[in-house]
């Protein structure tokens, strides 16, 4: 890649340097293209730089400290060259834009290969991942690096399916990993991967008992998160589940257990996942090298440098007897992974912009309404009545969670009526593909049901016919790709906000929330959609569906599904149905604020909470959602959260309401 390196090749600060890779671009150099994955500390995009398709990883810089550990990354970064590791082809070390540009890979991470395209490999596979990975970690181990996040969701695959460990946003030199640790005890950080405390940094499932007892890493920390990446990639299964894919609708510690539960397991009780069997022709002494690598001793663990000189060997003797077997029988070439012609699961999801599916279905909605008359006209003015002014805001986070399922509209001025506003929130589950669809789809028809349905009716109606609409996009387009279709029903909660003059609508399918502040006091516009409450799972088993008790909560159907009402999760219609609960709420002057959520704010925090936040920070709409957000990522909530405020009359920033 020829990216003139400008001298010099240094970042801002003066503390990274390099010889071989430019640390500062010119803006017409590169463009970013999609965002193809997102994080709690960064969002990573396709992009094209000098001609040439590359990764850019962007972090979110919001503090100080957030800029000194992109230093501090780039340093290593800088000082990396092993065909294993990913590889940084150019940074841009200068404000307002820091990124990292990686060489582009063009297969999926280890994760999604395993539990979304629900790849077998060879015996032979594992074990030729397994060797190249031990010997990018070596290579780290050499030079006196921790990764500290060894996970199948951080090894990228290429064409040839050979691995390369990425993201070292967690990475430590071993001489500063006491220093680092003693850090970490005064400030909580970000999570990744759903569990960040204190010290223990990293994925839990993957993290060493030493690290959940409150000790330091070190290089066998790694050893032992080396050693569940293997067994996963040799079973299949995500540890300490039996699930081969994800057909569940939330996260494994929810099904199974609570993180103090899990963390007690493993440490007091030496739990570790379900061993891999002697299958796929896998050597006898394969298992055991595994139980060997989360040993709870980290003593007893091997090093890189023997779990290389046990493997080697091994690969080089498979080798050379196939090469003995192409030499003795002359046969067709086998058909390459992932059938031609037949796109594999993943391929076919991440093909689909599922926002853009719902603007062009919009945009037709609209189209065909008549936009010549006015949506929900006031038949009568009366100059006295009350209509409240409005300001608003949002703020959504991925949270713990490792990816970003939720959306959301914000709505003003709809039709470009002055008094008519409308909001709404989507919480995905199953994937993001609903959610993102939905945003886009359900205000199109909200509008063009303004002219002939009461506010109420025309709710009830966008909601059923967005379900009923994604549901046959989605049939659509697996006909039309001919995709062989594998425990994929992504579905989404809603809950919708809409205004007319003075009042107020909110129809809600699912668990997100919506409350109205009135006078200093907190009242809830909405109730959960959830199998817990009799009624609703009444309702359920009378149309036909399953709830079971499941572990710690009441499920519908196979994909254990806590929810009892969304758009999409066409596996489990008609009884999971998407027609909103609608409540209609007068607005009065002492109407403050109206806030909305998914329940990622919910589950962690009260009305009366909300209402006390809010009446301590500066009173913008925008600041006020974020506010709630960090909060309830601060207490320990476990999934992504979004919030919109709208104040109902001008409020000064400066004052504080009371």
């Amino acid at each position: 890649m020829g990216v003139e390196i400008v001298e010099p090749n240094t970042c801002i600060r003066g503390c990274c340097r390099s010889d071989s890779i430019p640390l500062h671009l010119r803006p017409s150099s590169y463009s970013l293209l999609n965002p193809i994955a997102r994080g709690a500390e960064s969002v990573v995009y396709e992009a094209v730089l000098d001609g040439n398709k590359v990764a850019v990883k962007k972090p979110i810089l919001s503090t100080s400290d957030h800029i000194d550990k992109f230093h501090k990354e780039l340093q290593m970064l800088c000082k990396l060259d092993h065909p294993g590791i990913a590889t940084l082809v150019a940074a841009h070390a200068k404000p307002p834009n820091y990124m990292f540009f990686f060489k582009f890979y063009e297969s999926l991470n280890l994760a999604e290969k395993l539990h979304v395209e629900e790849w077998n490999p060879t015996f032979d596979q594992v074990l030729t991942i397994s060797v190249q990975l031990a010997k990018a970690l070596q290579h780290l181990h050499k030079l006196g690096i921790v990764h500290r996040d060894v996970k199948p969701a951080n090894i990228l695959l290429d064409e040839n399916l050979r691995p390369h460990l990425a993201d070292f946003g967690l990475a430590e030199y071993k001489k500063d990993l006491k220093r680092v640790s003693m850090e970490n005890w005064r400030s909580s950080g970000k999570p990744t991967g759903g569990f960040h405390k204190k010290n223990m940094v990293g994925t839990l499932i993957y993290m060493a008992p030493e690290i959940l007892r409150k000790e330091i890493h070190n290089e066998k920390s790694d050893v032992y998160s080396f050693g569940v990446t293997i067994n996963e990639l040799l079973t299949g299964v995500v540890p300490y589940t039996d699930l081969r894919a994800e057909a569940q609708a939330h996260t494994v510690l929810e099904m199974n257990y609570t993180e103090q539960q899990l963390t007690a397991a493993v440490v007091s009780e030496g739990l570790r996942p379900a061993l891999a069997g002697h299958s796929l022709s896998a050597p006898t002494g394969f298992p055991s090298l595994i139980q060997r690598c989360w040993d709870a001793n980290p003593q007893n663990r091997p090093s890189f440098d023997d779990i290389i000189l046990e493997l080697d060997p091994i690969l080089e003797c498979r080798k050379r007897a196939e090469e003995d077997e192409k030499e003795k029988a002359l046969v067709e070439p086998s058909i390459p992974l992932g059938d031609e012609g037949i796109p594999n699961l993943l391929a076919y999801q991440k093909s689909i912009n599922w926002f853009t599916e719902g603007e062009n279905l919009s945009k037709r909605s609209c189209l065909a309404a008549d936009s010549g008359v006015r949506i929900w006209p006031d038949p009568f003015t009366d100059p006295s009545a009350y209509h409240p002014v409005l300001s608003w805001g949002s703020f959504g986070t991925c949270g713990r969670r490792e990816t970003m399922e939720d959306t959301h509209f914000l709505m003003p001025h709809m039709c470009g009526e002055k008094d008519i506003h409308v909001f709404g929130i989507f919480d995905g589950h199953r994937g993001a593909a609903a959610a993102e669809f939905s945003a886009r789809a359900l205000p199109g028809f909200l509008q063009s049901l303004g002219s002939i349905k009461s506010p109420s009716d025309a709710l009830l109606e966008a909601f059923v016919k967005t379900d009923v609409a994604f549901r046959n996009e989605l049939d659509s387009h697996r006909k039309s790709k001919g995709v062989i279709q594998k425990d994929w029903h992504p579905g989404c909660t809603a809950i919708v906000a809409l205004i007319v003059r003075n009042k107020l609508f909110v129809a809600n399918a699912g668990d997100c929330r919506a409350m109205l502040c009135r006078a200093g006091s907190a009242y809830a516009l909405s109730k959960d959609h959830v199998a817990s409450c009799p009624e609703e799972r009444e309702r359920i088993i009378s149309e036909g569906g399953q709830v079971k008790w499941q572990v710690d909560t009441w499920r519908v159907g196979p994909a254990a599904l806590q929810v009892t009402r969304s758009i999409g999760d066409d596996d489990l219609k008609p009884a999971v149905t998407a027609e909103p609960e609608i409540t209609e709420t007068i607005l009065f002057v002492e109407d403050e604020y109206l806030v909305m959520a998914s329940d990622g704010l919910w589950d962690v925090m009260s009305n009366a909470e909300i209402v006390s936040i809010i009446k301590d920070t500066v009173k913008e709409p925008g600041m006020c959602s974020k506010r709630l957000a960090t909060e309830a990522a601060e207490r320990g909530s476990k999934d992504n959260i979004t919030v919109i405020v709208v104040f109902l009359h001008p409020v000064s920033t400066a004052e504080r309401i009371y």
